[in-house]
């Protein structure tokens, strides 16, 4: 598959990731757990349809030990060290220092082969991240960041330090094929629910409106998400895709003030500067010498 039209994929994934606080804030009271164990579901039940319809159908799930370790460890361990950070810590400091994986994502890959990382990547991503502070701190009123919570940390640190190790690391296992995910998706939500069993209450979706949104997330910002981005690490710009990736809190942030779930500011405006001026950075490329010799010379 052409880079480019694996990126463009990739980019899909981070369009949908936009969506998820806005489904998610219309699931209700579902709990964080559950809520993973049944979107996981839809989509690990959509992506074996789709395979079953692909030459070579189900096959495609047979796969070493090593590679599901790796699908599952990725999926679950990222959703269950971000859920943990969440209940251990306040929630605006817990997604700022989970949203370091996608300047992880660009640091991480000067170790493929091939690879060579420029400063414009890094730079790049980090006025992503200031963007990214600057929207998630607009939303939750300002960061404190206190000893009390560092476990809270720790474990926001651990989530993206697996979601960028697993990204980047998925370049290595291009010849795995896309569909492989609807079981790691599967054996997701089997984990999730029986963290939901030990941790959680059950509180189901109350309206149709609640389900739909469960549905809505299963197939979209938690199903074809995750399979475009499984595309996209594994052909494409993977530090364009890093930086493009901090799109996902801004998209969101302008979702949830369009839906009225909240409002205009300064810091919104600044963070949308920095975060499309970062990823601007990063698609720049450095012009090409001329020869001294000129193109007549013998």
């Amino acid at each position: 598959m052409p880079a480019a039209r694996a990126t463009a994929i990739g980019l899909i994934a981070i369009g949908l990731w936009a969506t998820l606080a806005l489904l998610t804030a219309a699931t209700g009271a579902t709990p964080p757990f559950l809520l993973t164990a049944l979107t996981f579901a839809i989509a690990g039940a959509a992506g074996l349809a789709v395979a079953a319809l692909r030459p070579g159908g189900l096959a495609a799930l047979r796969q070493p030990w090593p590679i599901w370790l790796h699908g599952v460890g990725g999926l679950f361990g990222f959703h269950f060290f971000y859920f943990s950070a969440l209940r251990l810590s306040p929630p605006a400091e817990a997604s700022l220092v989970a949203y370091l994986w996608p300047l992880l994502i660009v640091l991480f890959s000067a170790a493929l082969p091939g690879e060579r990382l420029a400063p414009r990547h890094a730079l790049g991503a980090l006025c992503g991240l200031a963007g990214a502070a600057l929207l998630i701190g607009g939303r939750g009123g300002g960061f404190a960041f206190g000893g009390a919570h560092l476990a809270g940390y720790a474990s926001a640190l651990v989530c993206a330090v697996i979601w960028a190790v697993y990204s980047v690391s998925g370049r290595l296992l291009a010849r795995v094929p896309t569909q492989a995910l609807a079981g790691f998706c599967l054996a997701t939500a089997m984990l999730a629910g029986l963290c939901h069993l030990a941790l959680e209450p059950t509180i189901w979706p109350a309206r149709a409106s609640e389900w739909l949104a469960v549905t809505a997330l299963g197939l979209g910002p938690v199903g074809l998400a995750f399979f475009a981005w499984d595309v996209g690490m594994k052909h494409g710009d993977v530090r364009l895709l890093g930086v493009a990736a901090y799109a996902a809190p801004l998209l969101s942030t302008l979702l949830l003030v369009w839906f009225g779930y909240a409002a205009p500011s300064r810091a919104l405006a600044l963070g949308c500067a920095l975060i499309v001026g970062g990823a601007l950075l990063a698609t720049l490329r450095r012009p090409r010498r001329r020869s001294a010799r000129g193109p007549s010379a013998a």
